[in-house]
């Protein structure tokens, strides 16, 4: 696991990956038009097709976003305000016989949440342990044309807790919901600014899942087996 962590050896691999792909295309990357060419989309950020499905109001775009995510499996959930939330997350947990205790990060909105509000509920921040059994995370961004969840990487809303606890809850604002990656995208851009992103951005969509060759679905065979989205101020 040190070995994954090390900046330096993972830059000695992504060098000699990198050296092995231009001595296949015969090309050593300084040529000017090679150069040109990146540079040239990387200020222009040239868009692909959008989708018209996902181009509706603020109100269609959550609706679809609940219809796409309901259709892999997700549950979901919609609270007025923020002082909502920890009435639903507990009663998600009481309803699925799980024990009401909870692991968030540092993100500024979730310790906003009065949580104190619900005696039983136990509340850790930090990355997600072996005990982790429910992490909370506040979700950068949604799409709606597929129901999928943007969650950026950080100290707020550490990668652990979307992927190694059993059971996975993810809060997004109404607002945050957009109608196609296109946009959640350059939301991103907008909000680290020009160059610069998190270390890891990843698109969640549904419960982890896996099929063998009969497609037999198992739930929760590489990540929670639960998804529980909380769209607030919806």
């Amino acid at each position: 696991m040190t070995d994954i962590l090390d900046p330096a050896k993972n830059a000695e691999r992504r060098n000699t990956v990198l050296a092995t792909a231009r001595r296949s295309l015969k090309v050593d990357g300084d040529e000017a038009p090679r150069r040109a060419a990146v540079a040239d989309r990387l200020a222009s950020h040239p868009a692909g097709v959008v989708p018209a499905r996902g181009q509706l109001d603020t109100k269609g775009r959550v609706d679809l976003f609940e219809t796409m995510a309901k259709a892999v499996d997700a549950t979901l959930a919609r609270v007025a305000a923020t002082a909502d939330v920890p009435g639903e997350v507990s009663d998600f947990l009481r309803q699925n016989n799980l024990p009401q205790q909870i692991r968030h990060g540092s993100d500024a909105r979730l310790e906003k949440i009065p949580w104190e509000s619900q005696k039983t509920l136990e509340v850790s921040t930090g990355i997600a342990e072996d005990a982790t059994t429910v992490g909370v995370s506040h979700a950068f961004g949604g799409v709606a044309e597929s129901g999928t969840l943007i969650l950026t990487s950080g100290d707020d809303n550490p990668t652990t807790l979307n992927f190694l606890p059993e059971t996975h809850i993810a809060l997004i604002d109404a607002k945050d919901i957009d109608g196609d990656y296109e946009s959640v995208i350059q939301r991103l851009r907008d909000h680290y600014g020009a160059g610069e992103m998190p270390r890891t951005v990843n698109m969640v969509t549904g419960p982890s899942r896996s099929a063998d060759i009969e497609q037999t679905l198992l739930l929760g065979a590489h990540g929670p087996r639960r998804l529980h989205i909380v769209i607030v101020g919806a």
